[in-house]
């Protein structure tokens, strides 16, 4: 009888018990309106690739460029679209990819390890120092031949290029996030009893780590364009050896197709790095 009474004096269990009741229907419908908005401003940011493909279209089929020089973008879709049926797209590219991972992700290992050391120890900066410097501007393409001569055609001599030139942007970035360091933080670690290894773990690495992120960030980009290079160059398999096979073969519009999947794996990668990006500095905000 008490619990009944109760129930009466909220006015009823059933509609005590409803979300609106506690005011939640305003909180959800301002929930949903913040996604939708987030989501809006995510499409509008990619309202210029839509633009260029629309631009593109109309400028192949208004005549205002030749096929020979640029298929038109449905055409360059359906020869996609076919070498994903057939295969070859995802054979190639799976090569690609192992490749660019392999380099890069020896270039990050190295790469902030030297880096940091360079930064930490002085013996070490005064060995390698030097030659960061002299080989950085290097353009890496020059290395082709030689890596070739070194290692042949296979795998090996592209990932040893991806390597090269994806590590020193990333030993740059760790050796300015370590040495921009506040002293004051590592004055504090020193005094508070900890040894220089353990304040190198726990305050310069993370004082450092968005140069860090930042320096692979560009490494990444890096490593798309050394492997089109290398295998556009010397290579019997890949994304960029059918893009050079293709050319050579006339068939423009799959040639364009596999231009465009590169160009669509390297947008994701960094897109995609760029969310792995927020999540680690969260801590910073």
């Amino acid at each position: 009888m008490a619990l009944d009474q109760a129930e009466l004096s909220l006015g009823g269990g059933a509609k005590a018990t409803r979300p609106g009741a506690f005011g939640l229907g305003p909180f959800n419908r301002a929930r949903d309106a913040l996604l939708s908005s987030r989501l809006l401003l995510g499409l509008w940011r990619y309202v210029p690739i839509l633009l260029l493909a629309l631009a593109w279209e109309a400028a192949t089929r208004g005549g205002l460029i030749s096929p020979l020089v640029m298929p038109a973008l449905d055409r360059v879709l359906i020869a996609w679209w076919g070498l994903l049926v057939s295969g070859d797209l995802v054979s190639n590219g799976i090569v690609s990819l192992s490749r660019a991972a392999a380099g890069l992700g020896l270039a990050i290992v190295c790469g902030i390890s030297l880096g940091v050391l360079m930064a930490w120890y002085k013996p070490v900066r005064i060995l390698f120092n030097p030659l960061v410097q002299a080989i950085y501007p290097m353009p890496k393409s020059a290395l082709i031949p030689v890596v070739v001569l070194w290692l042949g055609f296979g795998s090996a001599s592209k990932i040893l290029l991806i390597f090269i030139g994806c590590m020193l942007p990333v030993t740059l970035s760790a050796f300015n996030g370590a040495r921009g360091t506040e002293q004051v933080l590592i004055w504090s670690a020193r005094s508070l009893g900890a040894s220089r290894t353990r304040t190198l773990i726990e305050v310069v690495l993370p004082s450092a780590l968005p140069e860090i992120l930042a320096g692979t960030r560009t490494a990444m980009a890096f490593a798309f364009v050394l492997l089109v290079a290398t295998e556009l160059i010397v290579a019997r398999q890949g994304l960029g050896y059918m893009i050079g096979w293709l050319g050579d073969g006339g068939v423009y519009d799959a040639m364009f197709a596999v231009v465009l999947t590169v160009s669509f794996l390297g947008f994701a990668a960094d897109r995609s790095y760029l969310l792995l990006m927020r999540r680690v500095l969260r801590w910073r905000e």
